[in-house]
């Protein structure tokens, strides 16, 4: 077996599990999640005719680069969004399909790193698990970012010393953050590409939540936008991930996408093929119709940002917590252990959150996470009211 295997901890929601499994909670209440951000809203009800009308593509084998149609549109919605030049992101080297972003950065990592040569993969932390366990199975180390409330939750890269960047030989970002919700700036990522530059390394940008923000007139930035505004057309040593399980209600679609730098995405492509991972020809089509339209992005904006008037209108004052950049998660500080806070609101609420610890690592002698919940605003407005409610009693009732 791999040995690299027995580095990976038990996913987060593992160790949630167990520390659940110590408490009852109360029967006459029903459970509240609000501990996996798995959207709950209603998926299109177009992109799922499209879905189905093209069932009988079934009987095709899919191609490992992805249907021309899909490459182009999510060419055009990149331009579009992203205010890139026209025709700057080539459908034919720019772009790959994949199913879902999370087995695309795992499989990314084992594509571009170096094992022989004591890589690291520099991540933020708090950070989400698949930058972690990809880094050890690609033969890495990971080297992780803390984020807190001083840099407002986004790491302090002007602290990296030098001999991480040489080392490093792949950096992640998560932007919007998972779990904070930060959104990291335009003049940020010029100063890491600049860095890239210097210390040839690969920058991936999760962007994953960037369609979940609440201000129309300022949607998040990404690290293609970046390069343009630098004059980097050829979005050298970049590129992003992006995905429709956030931005349109379909997870279980698994379909997303990377773009960037075409050399690095000309390997990848080579990986893939042999990877085995070609997106089902139905699933393409619908990803099409997704992509191409706004309209349901915006109503789906619209339902979060009405959760989150109405949780922080009741929260507000009983904890440290506020709206964030964007995304669908509130990162509150707690007055107790994260771990008592999540078990003792499990039995006493029936509602279940995240201790922050448990998707964060202990870096420079502290664990980021530890006094912090994560809560993902995902379920029904009013389960979400009722979820507040409830946490507002826990508060109030010691």
């Amino acid at each position: 077996m791999n040995r690299d295997l027995d580095k990976l901890q038990p996913y987060p929601f593992e160790k949630l599990n167990a520390l659940k499994a110590r408490v009852s909670p109360p029967e006459n209440l029903a459970h509240i999640a609000l501990s996996i951000g798995e959207p709950k809203h209603e998926p299109p009800a177009f992109v799922l005719q499209t879905l189905q009308d093209n069932l009988q593509r079934l009987v095709n084998y899919p191609s490992t680069k992805g249907l021309p149609e899909l490459r182009g549109t999510i060419s055009q919605w990149l331009q579009n969004r992203f205010k890139l030049q026209d025709g700057s992101v080539d459908p034919e080297r720019h772009v790959l399909p994949v199913n879902g972003t999370r087995e695309a950065l795992f499989a990314f990592t084992q594509a571009v790193i170096d094992r022989h040569t004591k890589p690291l993969v520099v991540s933020p932390n708090p950070f989400y698990q698949i930058y972690e366990g990809a880094a050890f199975l690609a033969g890495a180390e990971p080297y992780f970012l803390n984020c807190d409330t001083d840099k407002g939750y986004i790491p302090d890269f002007d602290a990296v010393p030098d001999a991480v960047w040489q080392r490093c030989q792949l950096l992640f970002l998560c932007s919007p953050g998972n779990p904070t919700g930060a959104v990291v700036g335009t003049e940020t990522l010029k100063k890491l590409i600049a860095l890239a530059d210097e210390h040839d390394f690969i920058i991936a940008s999760d962007e994953c939540y960037s369609e979940l923000y609440f201000d129309e007139q300022q949607a998040p930035v990404g690290l293609l936008q970046a390069c343009a505004e630098m004059g980097r057309n050829d979005y050298h040593r970049c590129v992003v991930f992006h995905s429709l399980s956030k931005r349109s209600n379909l997870p279980g679609l698994r379909s997303g996408f990377v773009a960037g730098d075409a050399e690095v995405m000309k390997k990848f492509l080579l990986y893939r093929t042999y990877h085995g991972c070609a997106m089902a020809i139905p699933n393409q089509r619908a990803s099409i119709a997704a992509w191409q339209d706004e309209t349901h992005v915006k109503a789906n904006r619209d339902a979060y940002r009405a959760k989150f008037d109405a949780v922080l209108n009741t929260l507000g004052g009983l904890l440290d917590v506020k709206r964030p950049d964007a995304s669908f998660y509130l990162w509150p500080q707690v007055d107790m252990s994260d771990l008592e806070f999540a078990q003792r609101l499990f039995a006493e609420q029936h509602i279940t959150v995240l201790p922050g610890r448990y998707i964060a690592r202990e870096a420079n002698g502290i664990n980021p996470g530890e006094n912090h919940v994560r809560m993902a605003l995902v379920a029904t407005i009013e389960e979400c009211v009722e979820a507040a409610e409830r946490i507002k009693h826990f508060l109030t009732q010691g």
